[in-house]
């Protein structure tokens, strides 16, 4: 028996059946994984830490009920159309375009109602607009 080493067969690894089972691997974890659903956007809300300041005499108040009904001071306004906000603001302010406003809003108020009356307060060329809250009771130790 001659074994000359070009008689020799060198064995072969075929990769191609392991390339394959790595490939299934990968896609039972891909779509048996759960993921956690977070939000990305981490935020922490600011903290008033000051004393409140006296309100202005002179600041013409927007108060909005829980339900999104707005009130020029004491007086109801008929609906909750943009148009008939602003007209009510054009006759309780007057000729008065200096004049600050402070807009007094429920906790339960919905958004689109506070952002209908910041809209219609800069549509009017009103530029000190503040929106008014409380300070939290404090934590008894």
């Amino acid at each position: 028996m001659n074994l000359s080493p070009q008689d020799r067969d060198e064995p072969e690894v075929n990769l191609t059946p392991l390339i394959d089972v790595v490939f299934l691997l990968l896609i039972f974890f891909m779509v048996s994984t759960t993921f956690e659903h977070q939000s990305r956007i981490e935020i922490e809300l600011p903290e008033a830490t000051v004393e409140p300041l006296k309100p202005d005499e002179e600041a013409l108040e927007i108060i909005i009920d829980a339900q999104g009904q707005y009130f020029i001071g004491e007086e109801q306004v008929v609906n909750t159309r943009i148009e008939t906000l602003k007209g009510a603001i054009s006759q309780a302010l007057g000729s008065r375009t200096e004049i600050p406003v402070v807009i007094r809003a429920d906790a339960r108020t919905p958004h689109q109602s506070v952002v209908t009356a910041l809209d219609a307060t800069s549509q009017l060329g009103l530029l000190q607009i503040s929106l008014a809250t409380t300070q939290p009771p404090e934590a008894e130790e």
